[in-house]
């Protein structure tokens, strides 16, 4: 079963933008009830996803602000997909599994 990788500043760089394929990044804060929500569903997505070669990941944008502020992030939770180290789509708020599962399996398909 997956996991979901913590995404840190130091390395961000490594497990999303210079990794290839998929990665889909959930943007939260720990004080953030909706993150909190959507934690469980994100750990689940990385244990389905991580045999097809997705990366799932957790960044928590108060230890990585310079990375949640890279990518404009006003508000939590908020996911990015990123393909080939592209931002590709951003979803803001807690999102329902089978919306996210439909985005990254139109990336992957």
């Amino acid at each position: 079963m997956g996991k979901a990788i913590e995404i840190k500043s130091d390395n961000f760089e490594a497990e999303v933008l210079k990794a290839g394929g998929v990665a889909v990044i959930d943007f939260s804060a720990t004080w953030c009830g909706p993150c909190q929500a959507l934690a469980p569903t994100i750990e689940a997505l990385a244990g389905e996803y991580a045999p097809k070669g997705v990366k799932v990941g957790k960044c928590d944008v108060d230890e990585a602000g310079d990375v949640a502020a890279r990518y404009g992030i006003m508000s939590v939770p908020t996911i990015i997909f990123f393909k080939d180290g592209q931002k590709v789509d951003t979803m803001v708020g807690n999102q329902p599994k089978n919306l996210i599962q439909a985005k990254i399996d139109a990336l992957i398909g």
